[in-house]
């Protein structure tokens, strides 16, 4: 029915839609498929087992009788069904990780055929990898490549946005750390495509290495005052009532992407075709974005927390290296990560019951002028936080979604293609706005003096 309203073309595809995530992603899909004002009129679902989708779409439908939506079969190791798939959708939704394995043909495939990509990705060397072979190739087609676009790493991008602009004229920040805390009335359960992706990171970091090498150096953004010291390992954040240790996530090597890209183009990325208010709308966003150094913690609200944390890490970065500890932590998630993945992910209850809090502690200058004075100390610190619900079944489809929603309905205003970070092009957007009324809410904490 829907297809020949179309022409048997759709606005989203959701690929993976049967997975962990991708019900999840289905389910947050079908709340805006035709309400009024949704630019999204149709969707369609594709995998490898259409009885395995069909199964997704009565979940994801409930309590409500199951739509039908067409249902495509395509797998990530077939070229032409990913070709066939992309002809057929303005935008593609990738939801099949770990992305290092299977994410590359999809993109593309989307290159190519000039569709537009957003996925969930927090797999650093996926993403690098990806911009340096398909950048041009998809500025040329006019597909607008975008990873990470859910708890990875929207929340960072816009939340280091966020503090940054409250850092007023003459006002400038130096570094802005970001402090993660994952809370639950039940036991935190997480996905286990995120462990395979952390395991596989730990193996091929020797990839990310050589591709870095292999590529030019990006320009980094001018940040007045001294670089920030290391800091101890272990850290007690009094204010924010939390343990911190050091967090190797995706979130800052994708904001300091988008902040290179800023530094290239002062103004932001022109789009398509965009009207004579956005481009005042854009200029004006970014002028208020100060550049900061920016690093990720993991905190918990007790030291044993933390403990936990690292010894995690250790089995992962020992084990990681070699096939055998590989398959180790494979085949026994649940035993290696002391109960924090499990194969079979985490029950509707356990999803329900958990949250984020994301903290944001800025620290600068009064006055840009006085970071000019030589190794001075920063003499300001501003306080934001993000919060919003469990991270990887509800917070990243909210994100996916909405940004979803914003390439359909907004799609004149953004770049003409190629592969890019989604700070850069959802910053000027309303997409912070969009994710506080879907309950991902932005607060200024504190603004304080603090003597050297």
């Amino acid at each position: 029915m829907e297809e020949e309203q179309n022409g048997g073309r759709f606005d989203v595809v959701i690929l993976g839609a049967s997975g962990f995530t991708g019900k999840y992603v289905l389910r947050e899909a079908l709340k805006f498929l035709n309400t009024p004002s949704s630019p999204l009129k149709s969707i369609a679902i594709a995998g490898r087992s259409p009885r395995k989708l069909s199964q997704a779409l009565e979940w994801a439908s409930r309590p409500n009788p199951q739509l039908s939506l067409p249902i495509l079969t395509a797998d990530t190791s077939d070229p032409s069904s990913l070709r066939a798939l992309c002809t057929r959708t303005r935008l593609l939704l990738n939801c099949v990780g770990p992305f290092r394995l299977h994410g590359e043909p999809v993109v593309a495939a989307c290159a190519a055929a000039g569709c537009d990509y957003l996925d969930i990705s927090g797999e650093p060397e996926f993403m690098e990898r990806v911009e340096a072979k398909y950048h041009d190739h998809a500025k040329e087609s006019g597909a607008l490549v975008i990873s990470a676009c859910g708890f990875d790493s929207v929340p960072a991008e816009l939340g280091v946005m966020f503090n940054s602009r409250q850092w007023v004229e003459p006002a400038a920040p130096n570094r802005v750390e970001a402090y993660v805390a994952l809370e639950s009335e039940k036991r935190i359960v997480g996905n286990f495509a995120t462990y395979e992706s952390a395991v596989l990171g730990v193996a091929n970091a020797h990839k990310l290495q050589q591709l870095r090498r292999s590529r030019p150096r990006k320009p980094r953004p001018q940040i007045p005052g001294p670089p920030p010291s290391k800091g101890e390992t272990i850290e007690n954040q009094k204010k924010i009532g939390l343990w911190a240790v050091k967090l190797p996530s995706a979130d800052s090597i994708v904001v300091r992407r988008t902040l290179s890209t800023l530094t290239e183009n002062p103004q932001g990325l022109p789009g398509l075709s965009e009207s004579a208010e956005m481009v005042e709308k854009r200029e004006a966003f970014w002028s208020t974005v100060k550049p900061a150094h920016f690093g990720v913690k993991i905190g918990t609200k007790s030291l044993l927390g933390i403990l936990r944390i690292i010894m995690v890490g250790v089995f992962i970065g020992l084990l990681g290296s070699t096939s055998f500890g590989r398959w180790l932590l494979l085949k026994f998630p649940e035993i290696f990560s002391l109960g924090w993945f499990r194969k079979k992910g985490p029950s509707e209850e356990e999803v329900a019951s958990a949250s984020f809090k994301m903290w944001f502690v800025g620290h600068g200058f009064s006055d840009r002028t006085i970071a000019a004075q030589g190794n001075t100390k920063p003499n300001m610190e501003i306080v934001t936080r993000v919060m919003g619900p469990e991270v990887g079944y509800l917070t990243t489809p909210i994100i996916l979604i909405q940004c979803a929603l914003i390439l359909l309905s907004q799609r004149e205003n953004l770049p003409k293609g190629g592969v890019y970070p989604p700070g850069i092009i959802f910053g000027p957007t309303d997409l912070q706005e969009r994710l506080q009324q879907n309950g991902i809410s932005f607060d200024v904490i504190s603004k304080s003096n603090i003597s050297s």
